[in-house]
């Protein structure tokens, strides 16, 4: 055998490094990329788009032409917050359009408190629960722990709607059915084992000689737990925050069980569906109405995205 040169595969692999290394060669991609991000871009926010602008159309104008109307004739845009008035129930004297079919008693102003109080708690007792119940099942020698962390495990696999029957039954003689208290702990179980799975995956994963060199210096696991893991954890508790926050606001089906239809007492989705059923040819409030019980989500994701992010690549860095 000769020594004759290079060979035609050493060839082909220099002119790919070559083509990749040119300068047209990373503008044809970067072109590439960006298109295919601004399209799909486009296409995630085009719905939002449209129920903002339908939101704040008079209804006469709404009725009569689509939304991106707006955007192709400026001129003959006639916007207002009357929608926002009308379904928040605020100024409405301020309306300067005749209400009919009670739209003057929607007021979701009552519903979103609601909500509010039914998802804080809701999402913070079961992330404080799982955190204390992740760092046991971690990092303390416990009796049948791994039995344990199993069965909640296992849990994951169950559907929450085949326990919602029983639950109601034992709500029933506790006196917690049509409480707030009945939908904070019944949120909590529900969603308290995938928050334990989620945040043991984390937690098991922080290193060994933190825990070691605090307890010779005598701290107690409550200490640790407060001092350390706590602190090191909060991507992972923002993350999973995020999720369950989410979740609670959005669930229709648990506080529809364990609340019940009373107004005084309805949290924003079953309002958004009672909307539904009653002013279903209205777009300009249903819009509204939609747009309200999303702004506050949006704003707690936008918020703690720096969290989420780095709650989830927190998994994929740790040895």
């Amino acid at each position: 055998m000769g020594t004759s040169g290079p060979s035609k595969f050493t060839i082909q692999q220099k002119g790919v490094k070559a083509r990749k290394k040119s300068p047209e060669y990373r503008l044809l991609g970067s072109v590439l990329i960006y298109t295919v991000l601004v399209v799909l871009a486009l296409l995630w926010t085009l719905p939002t788009l449209g129920l903002l602008i339908t939101s704040i159309r008079p209804p006469d104008d709404v009725n009569g032409s689509g939304w991106w109307t707006v955007l192709f004739n400026p001129e003959k845009v006639r916007l207002t917050l009357d929608n926002y008035r009308i379904v928040l129930g605020l100024g409405l004297d301020q309306v300067q359009v005749n209400l009919d079919r009670n739209e003057g008693d929607i007021q979701l102003l009552k519903s979103v408190m609601n909500t509010i109080i039914m998802t804080i708690p809701s999402t913070v007792i079961p992330i404080f629960l799982a955190a204390i119940a992740a760092y046991a099942f971690a990092w303390m020698r416990l009796p049948a722990s791994q039995f344990l962390f199993t069965v909640v495990v296992a849990l994951l696999v169950v559907p929450f709607q085949i326990a919602l029957i029983p639950v109601l039954k034992d709500y029933n003689v506790l006196g917690l059915n049509g409480t707030f208290l009945g939908v904070w702990l019944a949120n909590t179980g529900f969603g308290l084992s995938l928050a334990t799975y989620l945040l043991y995956n984390y937690i098991s994963t922080l290193p060994r000689d933190i825990f070691e060199s605090a307890f010779i210096d005598g701290a107690s696991h409550f200490t640790v737990f407060n001092k350390i893991v706590f602190p090191l954890s909060l991507p992972a508790l923002a993350s999973f925050a995020i999720f369950q926050f989410l979740w609670v606001w959005n669930g229709v089906l648990v506080p529809l069980v364990f609340m019940g239809e009373k107004q005084e007492y309805m949290v924003l989705p079953q309002r958004i569906l009672q909307m539904l059923g009653t002013y279903q040819t209205q777009w300009n409030l249903l819009t509204a109405g939609a747009f309200i019980s999303m702004l506050i989500p949006l704003v707690v994701f936008l918020g703690f995205q720096r969290y989420f992010v780095r709650g989830m690549m927190a998994g994929s860095v740790k040895g």
